[in-house]
């Protein structure tokens, strides 16, 4: 079964009818004929990099503002979706890596092709009001689903690596401990901050010596845009924070971060409803 699902996002102007991605069809079948790590870190790798095509009605919606007195027309791009339903009612966005994937979808043959890329998958997946649990290339082909913590997970780490503003520098040697005076006012002005957050699960606190310099280091356990998340989180830290002192963020799907709070207790946790 299928659901139609409305969302807004950027389009392509690569036609569908040129999108071929040899590579990570390759990548896939080796990883399903030997799932070693090398090889699904392969496909991973070329997923991330490929453009794809998802079956869609595209309409143009009219918007009316006001600007100088006057009211100003203009529209807004609305994509209807359909979702993939598996036998225990969750849905999956169908993803297809070149048109001979596609028309093996009965179900896609009137509808209008958008091209897209992972960060606009995941970004959709990640959305907390969507209730989607992933998302399958080539769905009625070779197929391979990304689960919506996985997606998340990947999407976070490519994010977080394009930061500009991380203070972690690659490659250098770090040390972990715990604070010797605990930013007790920080950590209260942040629980508070994150307690209007619904995207953020939990969060640690760590200090992080690099190249002599220490600093705050905060693992973020959410679900959500990773600048604005982080930049919320430095605003309200920004007041207690000192020049002997910086601050350090990285989300807690990354392995690093993982390891670096490993037995640690979150100093925020979500209260479940």
């Amino acid at each position: 079964m299928s659901e139609l699902k409305n969302v807004k996002m950027e389009g392509s102007d690569v036609p569908a009818e040129k999108i071929k991605n040899p590579k990570l069809c390759k990548a896939i079948e080796a990883m399903q004929e030997d799932g070693s790590p090398e090889n699904i870190n392969e496909m991973i790798n070329q997923v991330v990099e490929a453009k794809f095509i998802l079956p869609a009605i595209v309409k143009q919606i009219p918007n009316a503002r006001t600007k100088n007195g006057q009211t100003v027309m203009s529209n807004s791009t609305q994509v209807q979706f359909r979702l993939l339903e598996n036998g225990n009612k969750e849905k999956f966005f169908g993803v297809f890596t070149d048109i001979d994937e596609l028309v093996k979808w009965q179900g896609a043959g009137d509808a209008q092709k958008v091209v897209t890329d992972f960060d606009s998958i995941a970004e959709m997946v990640s959305d907390p009001n969507a209730d989607i649990k992933g998302f399958v290339i080539n769905p009625f082909g070779k197929s391979v689903t990304f689960p919506k913590p996985m997606a998340i997970g990947i999407k976070q780490q490519r994010d977080y690596m394009r930061r500009e503003k991380n203070t972690l520098k690659q490659g250098a040697e770090v040390r972990f401990s715990e604070p010797e005076d605990y930013p007790i006012d920080m950590m209260a002005a942040l629980i508070n901050h994150f307690s209007t957050e619904p995207g953020v699960n939990a969060a640690f606190l760590r200090m992080l010596e690099q190249d002599g310099k220490m600093s705050y280091f905060i693992v973020v356990d959410f679900i959500g845009n990773m600048e604005q998340t982080f930049d919320a989180i430095a605003e309200v830290a920004k007041p207690f924070i000192d020049e002997d002192n910086e601050l350090s963020m990285m989300p807690f799907s990354m392995e690093f971060a993982r390891n670096a709070v490993k037995d640690i207790e979150p100093f925020y946790q979500k209260q479940e409803d």
